[in-house]
C-alpha cells in the first residue's frame, strides 16, 4: 500500500472528491434480447445472467454473440465501459459488473447498464463490487418477481474520483491480490469438492435400503404445503429468515411457521436441487414447499434423504430431461423408506457430522473459504475508501 499512499500524498493530500455516477459519466440501459438469440459467433453481447453466473471477475475480453441482423436493434457498450447487472433473482445479483476490455462494441441486455466515463474501467468495476457501492444501491432496489434498480437511482450513487494514476495503481494491486486469492481459493475448492464427493458416496450408502425396509408415500409421513409471500415482500434487515426459491434465503419482518421443516423450491433452477432445513420461526415463498415430517419419522432423516434422492426421483418420473416446476402430486407420491426410529437417528448422527465438514461455513474448509473471501473484501474496500475532499 505504500506506493498508493505516496501517490495520494503527492496528488490529492487534502482528500478525494466524491461524485454521483451521473456527474462523472453516462449510464445507459441496454435493450432486450433472449438467450435463444445468442449464438457461437457474430456480434459480441452480454446477457445480465452471465455477469453474475459466469463472469464474477473484474474484466472480460470475450463473452457471447448475437447475429449481425439482431444486433441492429440493440444498444452497445464501448471499449472501457463497465457493464452492470441491473436485475436478478436476488438483491445480491444487482450491481455485479464487468469491465469491457474488448476491441469492439458489445451489445447489452435491457437488464444491464453500461457506465462510460474517463475513469479506469477496472477501478470502477472493483468499486461496484465493493460494500461501499452496494450499500448505496441496496436502498433503491425494488423487488417483485425479480429484483431491479432504475437508471436514475444508479446515476445517483456516489463514487470516489481519485487521480487516474491512483486509480491505476489500486487496480494493479487489486489485480495481483485477486489472482493470488483466486489461486488459493481454487486449491481449497478442489479439496472441498473431493470431500463432497466422498460425503455423497457415504450418504448414498447409508440411505440405500433393501426390500426389508418399508416404503411409504411422503403424504403419509409428512404434511406438505406452501407459503404465501412473494420475493418483493423481502426486507434486507428483516428479523426472520425468509425461504424463497433460491439457494440463499432472504429476510422478512414477520414469520409464517414455527417448526422443523424441509424447504425446497417449487419452480426455477432450484427444483430438486435446493433444500433448506428450517428449525424455528420462518417465512415462506408462495412457490416454495414445506415438508413437515410426522412423529414417526426423524426430520433430519427426511432432509438427508430428499437431498440424496429427490432429484433422481424427478428424473425417473418426468417425461422431460429437466423439471422446472414442481407440482404437489410429485411430492405426495414420493416413496420414502421408513426404517426403525433408532436406525434413522443413527444415520442422522453420522450424516450430520459429515455434512458439517463440507457445508458448515463456521468450521473446516467452508469456514476457511468464507474467512478468505471476507479478508479479500475487507482489503479491497479499504483500498477504495478515501478521505473525502471538503466541499
Amino acid at each position: 500500500m505504500s506506493r498508493i499512499d505516496d501517490l495520494i500524498q503527492e496528488l490529492c493530500p487534502s482528500g478525494v472528491e466524491y461524485k454521483q455516477l451521473g456527474d462523472v459519466g453516462r449510464v445507459v440501459r441496454g435493450k432486450r434480447f433472449v438467450k435463444d438469440d445468442m449464438i457461437d459467433a457474430g456480434v459480441p453481447c452480454v446477457h445480465y445472467g452471465e455477469i453474475y453466473t459466469k463472469y464474477g471477475i473484474s474484466a472480460v475480453q470475450s463473452i457471447s454473440y448475437v447475429s449481425h441482423e439482431r444486433a441492429r436493434t440493440l444498444r452497445f457498450a464501448q471499449q472501457g465501459d463497465v457493464v452492470m447487472a441491473s436485475a436478478g433473482e436476488t438483491i445480491e445479483d444487482i450491481g455485479k459488473s464487468v469491465a469491457w476490455l474488448g476491441s469492439e462494441p458489445i451489445a447489452i441486455h435491457d437488464a444491464c447498464y453500461a457506465f462510460s466515463s474517463s475513469m479506469d474501467p477496472k477501478f470502477v468495476s472493483y468499486f461496484f463490487a465493493s460494500r461501499l457501492f452496494r450499500d448505496q444501491i441496496r436502498r433503491s432496489i425494488s423487488s417483485s418477481k425479480i429484483s431491479s434498480i432504475s437508471t436514475q437511482n444508479v446515476a445517483k450513487a456516489r463514487i470516489p474520483v481519485p487521480p487516474l494514476e491512483v486509480q491505476r495503481e489500486i487496480v494493479r494491486v487489486l489485480d495481483k491480490f485477486t489472482q493470488l486469492e483466486a489461486e488459493l481459493e481454487a486449491e481449497l475448492e478442489a479439496e472441498l469438492e473431493a470431500r463432497r464427493t466422498q460425503y455423497e458416496h457415504y450418504r448414498t450408502e447409508f440411505l440405500t435400503f433393501g426390500d426389508d425396509v418399508p416404503r411409504r408415500p411422503l403424504r403419509e409421513v409428512a404434511t406438505i404445503g406452501t407459503g404465501s409471500h412473494d420475493t418483493k415482500d423481502a426486507t434486507p434487515d428483516g428479523e426472520f429468515i425468509f425461504y424463497a426459491r433460491g439457494r440463499e434465503p432472504l429476510r422478512l419482518d414477520s414469520y409464517d411457521f414455527d417448526e422443523q421443516a424441509i424447504i425446497t423450491a417449487g419452480d426455477g433452477v432450484g427444483v430438486g436441487k435446493v433444500f433448506h432445513f428450517a428449525d424455528g420461526k420462518y417465512a415462506l415463498h408462495q412457490r416454495a414447499y414445506r415438508v413437515v415430517p410426522g412423529k414417526q419419522i426423524d426430520s433430519r432423516f427426511i432432509y438427508h434423504y430428499l437431498v440424496s434422492d429427490f432429484s433422481r426421483y424427478l428424473e425417473r418420473t418426468s417425461v422431460h430431461a429437466s423439471v422446472t416446476s414442481l407440482r404437489r402430486p410429485m411430492f405426495l407420491k414420493y416413496p420414502v423408506p421408513v426404517p426403525p426410529r433408532a436406525e434413522q437417528e443413527r444415520i442422522v448422527a453420522t450424516l450430520d457430522k459429515l455434512d458439517a465438514l463440507v457445508n458448515d461455513i463456521s468450521i473446516g474448509l467452508p469456514g476457511e473459504l468464507v474467512a478468505r473471501r471476507k479478508q479479500y473484501e475487507h482489503y479491497r474496500d479499504r483500498l477504495l475508501t478515501f478521505k473525502e475532499l471538503p466541499a
